[in-house]
């Protein structure tokens, strides 16, 4: 169950909801999870509009975009962060209106450690999370 991070000059993104569903939704088709609560409920992204010059590359420029997921251990193959990459940085660049956008936006996969992500006061290992998801799709 991943969080996205969104960090991004203030006025960069319109409409923010339709980004957050977007890249959620992108993330939990390349994970493959099914559409269940326990899934939808618990994988979220945030916008965070920043004043131009509280970000800038090595050159000064403030025109980029950083896109931080964090995600279980293991969950994404090498072909899965290629797809992954690919994916939110085309839903970044269209959500701004600016194809250039793709050759500014940097994504970055970080995978959080076993027992490593939590919610609801418990910090979920990758078995406990299979479990879980089984559970509650033979109990639908």
């Amino acid at each position: 169950m991943p969080m996205i991070d969104v960090y991004a000059a203030a006025g960069t993104f319109e409409n923010k909801r339709d980004l957050t569903k977007s890249l959620t939704q992108a993330l939990m088709r390349w994970e493959k999870v099914p559409l269940i609560p326990f899934f939808l409920d618990n994988t979220a992204a945030f916008i965070h509009d920043m004043e131009p010059d509280a970000l800038a590359n090595a050159q000064g420029e403030s025109n980029y975009v950083r896109v931080q997921i964090l995600t279980p251990v293991g969950v994404l193959d090498r072909e899965k962060q290629l797809g992954v990459v690919n994916e939110m940085t085309e839903i970044v660049a269209a959500a701004a209106g600016d194809p250039g956008l793709k050759e500014r936006t940097w994504v970055l996969i970080t995978e959080s450690p076993e027992g490593g992500w939590g919610i609801a006061g418990h910090a979920y290992a990758s078995p406990e999370i299979a479990e879980t998801a089984r559970r509650l799709l033979r109990d639908q």
